[in-house]
């Protein structure tokens, strides 16, 4: 059984930084794309950043130039650099990467969300 389990939340005053990480584990056989997603109150979920297994990255526009995808393939891991938060970063962020297990069959996982709270 593969699963995802993200770290890192927390409650951050605007202009803050933190870095979320995501743990794939279980019976792997390869990860193609990592990535981060998150959910605002109210609001639908929507992507933040994605890597492929060749560290290429995408980014929404409102996520260029304040935060940083990367992942460790060594230890299964993506990670999200977040920097100069604002209030509207308020929300749950979701890990997702596309794995190949053991049994042959690839699907998309996520994790359960860290929840980043971004208030003063």
């Amino acid at each position: 059984q593969v699963q995802l389990v993200e770290s890192g939340g927390g409650l951050v005053q605007p202009g803050g930084s933190l870095r979320l990480s995501c743990a794939a584990s279980g019976s792997i056989f390869s990860i193609n794309a990592m990535g981060w997603y998150r959910q605002a109150p109210g609001k639908e979920r929507e992507l933040v950043a994605t890597v492929t297994s060749g560290g290429i990255t995408n980014y929404a526009d409102s996520a260029k130039g304040r935060f940083t995808i990367s992942r460790d393939n060594t230890k299964n891991t993506v990670y999200l650099q977040v920097n100069s938060l604002k209030p509207e970063d308020t929300a749950v962020y979701y890990c997702n990467a596309h794995i190949w297990a053991m049994t042959g069959y690839s699907m998309n996982y996520w994790g359960k969300g860290t929840l980043v709270t971004v208030s003063s």
